[in-house]
Formats: C-alpha cells, structure tokens, sequence
C-alpha cells in the first residue's frame, strides 16, 4: 500500500471570500490487498468518521464518512479543513488510519492455523 498526501489551499466565495486548506489522500493498494478487499466483502468498511469545514448545519453525518471503497481504484479523497493545523492534524490521523488499515488487511489475508496453549 502506498499512501500519498498532499495539501492545497483553496480561496471560495465572490464577495465574502474565505480560505479553506484541502488535503488530498490517494492509495494505491498492491493486487493482493485489492482481491483481499474485494473477497473478503470490506469495501463498504468505514475508516474514520470526519466532518469537513464547510459542511452545513444539516448535512447528515454518514454522507462524509471515509470508506475503504471510496479509496479504490485510484480514486483521490479531498477532505476541507479551516485551518492549516487543522489540516496537520488530519493528515496525522489519516496516517494513523492507514497504518491500521495495513496491519488490518494483514491479518485478512489468511485464517490462522492451529494454536495450542498449555495452562
């Protein structure tokens, strides 16, 4: 799995203008993670649940919620942040993520053999 991140800075509006700081996430998973998510029935997984900056007060929650399908096939995923730290700090927690995300396809890759415990 390789994990790119990378941060732009967007100005939106016409009269009242504000400044948002957009991360962009893209993964490029190697063939067997691919058939390990596909077989095993995982692209429907929630990573992480996040909200971006210029979300309404009444947008449903689920609607901003990171999917392991939303990461397939070479697909970016922009999330907007307000602040350049808030942005840091996502990138952080999207590292953390990923890195669970590894160990957890690792363990999805075949079943365990026999364990036996002497007590």
């Amino acid at each position: 799995m390789r994990v790119s991140i990378t941060h732009h800075t967007i100005r939106t509006g016409f009269l009242f203008k504000k400044t948002y700081h957009d991360v962009h996430l893209s993964v490029a998973f190697s063939h067997e993670e691919t058939q390990i998510i596909r077989q095993r029935g995982l692209l429907k997984t929630k990573l992480m649940d996040r909200r971006p900056a210029d979300a309404k007060v009444d947008d449903r929650d689920d609607r901003f919620e990171l999917l392991v399908g939303d990461l397939m096939d070479a697909r970016s995923d922009c999330f907007r942040c307000a602040t350049p730290s808030a942005a840091k700090i996502y990138e952080d927690d999207l590292l953390d993520v990923m890195a669970q995300m590894k160990r957890w396809l690792s363990d999805n890759a075949e079943t365990r053999s026999k364990t036996v415990v002497e007590l």
